[in-house]
């Protein structure tokens, strides 16, 4: 289908979203005669490098996103999508449609195993799985997945944009539009302009007077590599700081608001993101600081009733004990390294999604918002 043959990150850039940013993490090709790839950009070696690697199969595609080659929940659930179109060249050699499918359906299994915390991911497979079940009608298997895969990708630029508008409001009743984010949640992290960054994105092309301080994120640094290098493709006025650093500049007034992201919501607004985030609610609550968090419908999980229903992934040892490659402590010293925190829902002011602003009681809220929505 010529449509499909060749299809990149420029194809949802549509004259309706109206705001767009500098940074491309993902290009799908599958142009006609060809093995269909997925060129992803490798996140680990920014901000330094640019580097965009090719994946042609789905185990590429579980490694990418086990090793943070890629992340950040949409984009996760996006990339597994485009692992599925991958996965049927696996199958190619089994001639009877059922046991394709039923193949396709055992790596659906893997590909959701490979970050279990980010329910985009299951979410985006499930989708995938569901189109493929039914009477195809003739449709190959490569065209009914491929075009789901994009449009989950083109879905959640949409979600984003929307995302963007909504929380924009919510800054501009700042005094001073002095902002803090944790982690990244832009478009390394999305497929548009990002959640939580895409608010600050947003504010930034209205031409607000706007300050982000960005959390440095440890273990793994994503906010002081990857949020500042996002804000400096987009030109926007970013300070880099510690994690440590927060509080204090929280009790010193210096900061307005705090957006996050998620990487799962519970039914009760029970809220996973990266590690460090929880401490962050706290502290905006005890210095009365408005803090938000923002998400795709997508990101959230109904099965989940509260935070004791989300996993939270474990990482290893080294992200913590190694800087730059060099150990920073004693050998053997034990770890524990969680990749998420929970924050509770009372912590959180309001949850800003593309159907609008989800604040007070949380379960009515988010059974409301769901009552009115379907998935295509």
């Amino acid at each position: 289908m010529v449509l499909l043959c060749f299809i990149n990150f420029l194809l949802i850039m549509k004259p309706n979203l109206q705001v767009q940013s500098k940074v491309q993490p993902l290009l799908w090709d599958c142009r006609d005669g060809g093995t269909p790839s997925l060129h992803v950009l490798d996140q680990r070696l920014l901000p330094h490098e640019k580097k965009y690697l090719e994946l042609t199969s789905y185990k590429q595609v579980i490694e990418a996103i086990k090793n943070m080659t890629l992340r950040g929940a949409p984009l996760i659930g996006i990339t597994a999508a485009y692992g599925m179109a991958l996965a049927v060249n696996e199958v190619k050699a089994i001639h009877e449609l059922p046991l394709q499918i039923k193949r396709l359906k055992s790596i659906a299994e893997e590909i959701k195993q490979s970050r279990p915390t980010a329910v985009n991911l299951k979410w985006a497979i499930d989708l995938v799985l569901n189109d493929i079940a039914g009477d195809c009608h003739g449709m190959p298997l490569q065209e009914i997945i491929t075009k789901r895969a994009v449009w989950i990708h083109e879905d959640d630029a949409m979600r984003c944009q929307k995302i963007g508008e909504h929380g924009a409001k919510i800054v501009e009743t700042c005094r001073s539009k002095s902002l803090l984010t944790i982690c990244n949640t832009g478009a390394l992290a999305t497929g548009g302009i990002g959640t939580a960054f895409g608010v600050i994105l947003t504010v930034h092309k209205k031409n607000q007077n706007i300050k982000v301080f960005a959390a440095e994120t440890r273990p793994r640094q994503q906010g002081a590599r990857l949020t500042t290098f996002e804000c400096d493709e987009n030109e926007i006025d970013c300070i880099l700081i510690s994690d440590t650093a927060c509080g204090h500049l929280m009790q010193k007034g210096e900061i307005d608001l705090v957006i996050a992201g998620a990487d799962r919501i519970a039914a009760n607004g029970d809220t996973a993101n990266k590690i460090g985030t929880y401490q962050l609610a706290v502290l905006a609550k005890e210095n009365n600081i408005p803090f938000y968090i923002a998400a795709p419908l997508s990101t959230f999980d109904l099965s989940c009733k509260s935070d004791s229903d989300i996993p939270i992934e474990e990482r290893h040892a080294e992200e913590v004990t190694n800087i730059n490659g060099k150990s920073i402590c004693v050998s053997g010293v034990k770890v524990r390294n969680p990749a998420f925190d929970v924050t509770p829902a009372k912590y959180i002011s309001g949850i800003i999604t593309e159907k609008g602003i989800l604040c007070g009681d949380y379960i009515d809220e988010i059974k409301n918002v769901f009552n009115e929505v379907t998935f295509a």
